[in-house]
């Protein structure tokens, strides 16, 4: 059976306060047949005592894009024989749940560090690959990347790169080099139109890209960014279209690319957080239908 074009699918963002068993409620109830897991949840509800085949039920006639994430994926050393161990125990998970990608997210993922690092030349947190040279960057992320997608192809997954804003490796241009560099066909991007803005990049930047690397995009909004290191927690505090993104330019912009993958909608807005998730989750399947679709 041909692929779906277009699937509107349900992030967890949108339930994000619920367990799996009421977030896959939520998405059948707005109208999703597919869905992006976190896999904080699918951990918790395995290890209250629920079987894999019970967790495989619950997720009857919803397809799963992508299941996340593993972070700081530039990791070295020890760190990155900690991160490979990570990855393994991800894609099993990924199995488990049927997923047909795993992400991955570049570091450092604690925004912090990049702050203090400009602002003091040094951070006691973990710093990624702060201080070194883009082609220095570009080459060790691309290597991690390489040794993350060979191990996923033999677990039968695609791994897509979300590159934070904020990170060493984050605009447009630093990923579709990176997945050059790296140049394997498993191996893709998430397009997300938060990091993309902060990142620099605007809708004429992303309607050049090769539709080969996108595998799915997250809609989403922003407050205003004047510069200097972005805040996550602050700037994406606000309701899906209330924001300064002109949504329908971002997503038009994809879809010039010849781009017909999943889409979903990601929240971070406190508001809706709070508010009552079935509702979240439907006024967003109407949005990112009439902005897909419409």
């Amino acid at each position: 059976m041909a692929p779906q074009k277009n699937m509107l699918t349900f992030n967890t963002t949108a339930a994000k306060h619920c367990n799996f068993i009421m977030q896959m409620d939520t998405a059948r109830s707005a109208g999703f047949n597919s869905v992006e897991l976190t896999s904080g949840p699918v951990r918790a509800y395995l290890e209250a005592g629920y079987s894999q085949r019970e967790l495989k039920e619950s997720l009857d006639g919803l397809h799963v894009q992508g299941i996340g994430a593993l972070f700081d994926i530039e990791r070295t050393g020890a760190q990155g024989r900690e991160m490979m161990d990570q990855a393994e125990k991800l894609y099993e998970l990924a199995s488990t749940v049927g997923a047909k990608g795993v992400q991955l997210v570049t570091g450092p993922l604690d925004y912090r560090a990049v702050v203090e690092y400009r602002r003091d030349g040094r951070t006691s947190r973990y710093s990624g690959l702060l201080g070194c040279t883009d082609e220095e960057q570009i080459a060790q992320t691309a290597i991690n990347l390489q040794r993350l997608a060979v191990r996923a192809q033999e677990a039968g997954l695609i791994v897509y790169v979300e590159a934070l804003s904020w990170t060493p490796v984050s605009t447009l241009e630093q990923q579709v080099r990176t997945l050059d560099r790296a140049d394997r066909d498993n191996l893709k991007i998430v397009i997300d139109y938060w990091h993309c803005y902060t990142s620099g990049a605007n809708p004429d930047d992303l309607a050049k890209i090769d539709k080969r690397h996108i595998y799915g995009v997250h809609v989403c909004d922003s407050l205003p960014f004047t510069g200097g290191v972005p805040d996550e927690t602050a700037l994406r505090d606000v309701i899906t279209g209330c924001g300064i993104l002109d949504l329908k330019a971002w997503t038009q912009a994809v879809k010039a690319t010849g781009y017909e993958g999943w889409w979903c909608s990601e929240t971070f807005c406190r508001a809706q957080h709070q508010n009552n998730g079935y509702v979240v989750a439907k006024q967003l399947y109407s949005q990112l239908n009439a902005l897909v679709n419409g």
